[in-house]
């Protein structure tokens, strides 16, 4: 009977889950319409700016990090936006190379981070971001599938054994009153 229950509870969880995606991406869509390049460019730019001042080469890591983590956001609501905020990035990264390099120096973190956002055109590093979190959403569909098909075979199981069960106790109930 757990395993009925478990399995019941498992469907519920996946549907009631791929209901909030639902709403969740309409939420996103709203949200991408309303996103500020400029904006959000130049909050970045001035945080970093404090930091080549500061010459804290552990936060302008965690910087860059953010930024990161920001492009990956806007790509899920607006892959041309992403382009737009990644080519402006890189803009100050690149006028600003040489303040970065004097504090920075051979700081391997800061200098992957920044390899990482201005190695490439904007157009790849938006296509390669896409393109990695498309595969990692196409997994968790992946798994929620399978968790789904396991939790169905569990249900049939625990049918076929309650069924069984109930046979079972009428055969001998049957036996009892000696029919």
């Amino acid at each position: 009977m757990k395993k009925v229950l478990f399995a019941v509870m498992a469907m519920i969880a996946i549907g009631f889950t791929s209901c909030g995606n639902k709403a969740q991406q309409a939420a996103d869509a709203t949200e991408a319409a309303a996103f500020d390049v400029e904006a959000a460019v130049s909050e970045m730019t001035s945080q970093l700016s404090e930091q080549i001042e500061a010459q804290d080469a552990g936060k302008f890591a965690e910087l860059l990090a953010t930024v990161q983590e920001k492009i990956k956001e806007i790509i899920g609501n607006n892959p041309e936006v992403a382009k737009e905020y990644v080519a402006k990035i890189q803009d100050f990264l690149k006028e600003n190379a040489d303040k970065i390099k004097a504090f920075a120096g051979e700081n391997e973190t800061v200098n992957n981070a920044i390899n990482a956002l201005t190695a490439a055109p904007a157009d790849a590093i938006v296509s390669g971001l896409s393109s990695a979190l498309n595969a990692a959403g196409d997994a968790v569909e992946d798994a929620a599938q399978d968790a789904a098909d396991k939790a169905e075979e569990m249900k049939d199981a625990s049918k076929d054994a309650a069924g069984e069960a109930v046979d079972a106790a009428a055969d001998k109930a049957k036996e009892a009153m000696g029919l």
